[in-house]
């Protein structure tokens, strides 16, 4: 059984046996003001690069703190090969959305400008720290890339054909999203997907007229009621890794 740490952090540095890491202020006020620790405590360290490894609290200082690497407690990690594309929403409901995508595996986070959308600025770094969080607590070795947010139309202008879009919309016609994955599953040959979600407000019918005209999306649905982006996002993310991903019992 694997020793569970009394923290675990997201860090920059290298990660391995005898290294030192130092904190800045904000996670060294962590450890000693939150959490309570000393000098001889063990944490978790993980950087998605080098697994997650054991260290030890060397000590404290004015806004620093520092640790010696010890032991390797995971091997890195993969995550399912999973996209999410979604239309930002307001800040308290983003930063949820975001964490919730971090604790359900997706492995890339796309803000994209619709239409309809009401935000005009997404912080991404912002993004970002949401990200290491929510990883730091569902014990994830990998991190999601986070990119800038683009126009939609820039997004699918240099859009890989290979990777397939599960496009959730609430207009037109559409397959239960579960027939679409299904299906793929038992194709043999499972595609390469990503999730697209609107703004709240839908997307444009000018937006849903040009989607449909591109080979690699398929509109999906999502049932019978009408969801909030934030909940049609993380619907779609369950339905995939329930089919598709390390849910599956043939896969975990």
């Amino acid at each position: 059984m694997r020793h569970r740490a009394k923290a675990r952090l997201f860090v920059e540095d290298d990660l391995g046996d005898g290294l030192t890491v130092g904190l800045a202020a904000a996670q060294a006020h962590y450890l000693q003001h939150v959490m309570r620790l000393g000098s001889g405590d063990m944490i978790a360290l993980f950087n998605g690069r080098d697994g997650e490894w054991h260290a030890r609290i060397d000590g404290f200082g004015r806004g620093w703190c520092s640790l010696v690497v010890e032991v390797q407690t995971r091997p890195q990690g993969t995550e399912p090969d999973i996209w999410l594309l979604f239309a930002p929403i307001k800040r308290a409901r983003l930063d949820f959305l975001v964490q919730k995508a971090v604790e359900l595996g997706a492995s890339m986070l796309q803000p994209v400008m619709t239409h309809h959308t009401d935000v005009k600025r997404v912080n991404v770094e912002r993004l970002r720290a949401n990200v290491a969080e929510a990883a730091e607590q569902c014990e994830r070795t990998t991190l999601p890339v986070v990119g800038e947010a683009q126009p939609l139309s820039t997004v699918l202008a240099d859009w890989p054909a290979a990777r397939r879009i599960l496009l959730c919309a609430e207009a037109g016609p559409a397959q239960p999203i579960h027939h679409v994955l299904t299906a793929d599953a038992a194709s043999g040959s499972q595609a390469d997907w990503a999730i697209l979600t609107g703004p709240e407000g839908g997307f444009a019918s000018s937006e849903l007229d040009a989607l449909g005209k591109l080979p690699f999306v398929t509109p999906v649905s999502l049932g019978p009621r009408i969801l909030r982006a934030e909940t049609a996002a993380l619907s779609a993310l369950v339905c995939w890794q329930s089919v598709l991903g390390d849910w599956h019992a043939d896969r975990v």
